[in-house]
């Protein structure tokens, strides 16, 4: 599993919270993550400073073509969780629309990438797993209520052996 964050990190958490500052991130934070990756060879994201984060590449669901997504990924296993909160958007964020047209993806991680299947989740799983995502950031419980009556969805990525 993944460790818990720090003080620094949690304090940083409940500023990345507030919805202004929520609201700034949905619109320049997937663009300033692309290019600090390229600066660094795909090694860093700002995203990385406050949670744990693997690039997931998906198809477009549309468009076919490949896209590449920064996201805040756990641990569990062998598996990958993401969740699909879009910083408490109305609507879901481009990659959910993309993993349920099209599964397979591609998971970037500590140096290694690997081939994965997306599946969403439900039911228990889905509460167990949006637990440990809330016990390592709190700011998905203000989401979750900014988003509703969106029900912000739950990814377990599973590794194709």
């Amino acid at each position: 599993m993944n460790s818990k964050p720090n003080a620094l990190i949690r304090f940083a958490h409940r500023f990345l919270m507030l919805k202004p500052v929520s609201w700034l991130l949905s619109h320049i934070l997937q663009p300033a993550d692309e290019l600090v990756l390229f600066l660094t060879r795909g090694q860093h994201t700002i995203t990385g400073l406050v949670l744990p984060t693997i690039e997931v590449e998906t198809i477009g669901a549309h468009s076919g073509q490949k896209r590449t997504h920064p996201l805040g990924g756990f641990v569990d296993g062998g598996n990958y969780i993401v969740i699909g909160s879009n910083f408490g958007r109305k609507h879901h964020p481009a990659w959910v629309h993309n993993l349920r047209a099209h599964p397979d993806c591609v998971v970037h991680a500590h140096g290694k990438a690997g081939a994965y299947v997306a599946r969403e989740t439900d039911g228990e799983e889905r509460a167990n797993y949006w637990r440990l995502a809330v016990s390592y950031y709190k700011g998905y419980e203000a989401y979750e209520k900014r988003a509703a009556p969106r029900k912000i969805s739950v990814w377990v990525l599973e590794p194709i052996n």
